[in-house]
């Protein structure tokens, strides 16, 4: 995977500070919702090989359904995919994936899409607000725990196609990632009502100048939106780091890329089963194994998976 985590951004797994009990208690299965990002899955892929190595008596469920081109928000700019359909709503799937997923943990990760690629308005970020309101209040009804992540960043650089035809500003491209950021201060801002929030664009931002400090042409996104490596593992660290879970630089354990390969390998058999059996208005996915079988499927991956985590952690 990706030459560039095994060579520079592995993990060091010297033990977690908190035992398997007090970790995150009561939670085995844990949702992942979100747009093409969350379903792309790397950022999630890392987190669950994480828990593996730290917590190898306890046995997580992780379950992916990420569905590209979706808000949270309902909107949609006009021409979208080409006229072909308009953006996918969560709250359209959101009460069939809590029924059938049945998650004792939520990670929602949206805002790339609710501003439609537009400069900030009001009206789009009402719309936004709302939505996330909407879909903490489901999870919270349906017996579960969330935890929302601020937006990734929109990377203007250059002319990206992704803003082609939107309308609102000559360039509104130039300006959207602006638009993130004000979404993920409110976000970050519910912290005071007890919301759990773990910020992923602050992080990205800060990451992305670092590196353009030295390499003006790096960019973790080559279409603006959709990260690589590099930027799923900024994700996922914000994701872990909120959890606790101490992380570092670790790049001479060659068991490492057989962990993350067949983590990914069980996580994309999976997101597409689940995608199919909860359902969703978005054309041209994946058709996915039915369910049943894509357990099965998983679940022989299961011992190869744990082998591999006890070979670097050293918990057999």
């Amino acid at each position: 995977m990706r030459s560039l985590l095994s060579a520079s951004l592995l993990f060091l797994f010297a033990g977690s500070a908190l035992s398997a009990e007090e970790f995150l208690p009561g939670v085995k299965r844990i949702v992942f919702l979100g747009d093409s990002i969350t379903y792309a899955g790397e950022y999630v892929d890392y987190v669950e090989a994480v828990l593996a190595l730290h917590f190898p008596e306890r046995k997580f469920e992780v379950i992916d359904v990420g569905l590209p081109s979706e808000t949270v928000s309902g909107l949609s700019e006009d021409g979208h995919a080409g006229g072909a359909f308009p953006r996918p709503d969560l709250h359209e799937r959101l009460d069939r994936v809590l029924a059938k997923t049945k998650p004792d943990l939520v990670f929602a990760c949206y805002g790339m899409n609710d501003g439609i690629y537009l400069p900030f308005a009001e009206e789009r970020f009402a719309k936004f607000r709302d939505g996330i309101a909407r879909l903490r209040a489901k999870v919270e009804a349906a017996g579960a725990k969330i935890i929302h992540l601020t937006p990734p960043t929109f990377d203007p650089v250059k002319d990206r196609a992704v803003a082609a035809g939107a309308k609102g500003s000559e360039k509104p491209f130039e300006v959207y990632n602006d638009t993130l950021g004000r979404y993920s201060e409110w976000l970050l801002a519910q912290r005071a009502k007890g919301w759990r929030v773990f910020d992923v664009h602050g992080p990205m931002d800060q990451a992305l100048a670092e590196r353009r400090a030295t390499n003006p042409d790096f960019r973790f996104a080559g279409d603006g939106v959709h990260p690589g490596a590099a930027g799923h593992w900024i994700i996922a660290r914000a994701v872990l780091d909120g959890l606790g879970l101490a992380t570092d630089d670790f790049t001479t354990n060659p068991r490492y890329t057989d962990l993350i390969k067949l983590v990914r390998q069980r996580g994309r058999i999976l997101a597409d089963a689940w995608l199919a059996d909860t359902g969703h208005k978005r054309p041209g996915m994946a058709k996915g194994l039915p369910l049943a079988e894509a357990q099965a499927k998983a679940a022989e991956l299961e011992p190869k998976i744990r082998e591999a985590a006890a070979a670097i952690s050293g918990n057999p």
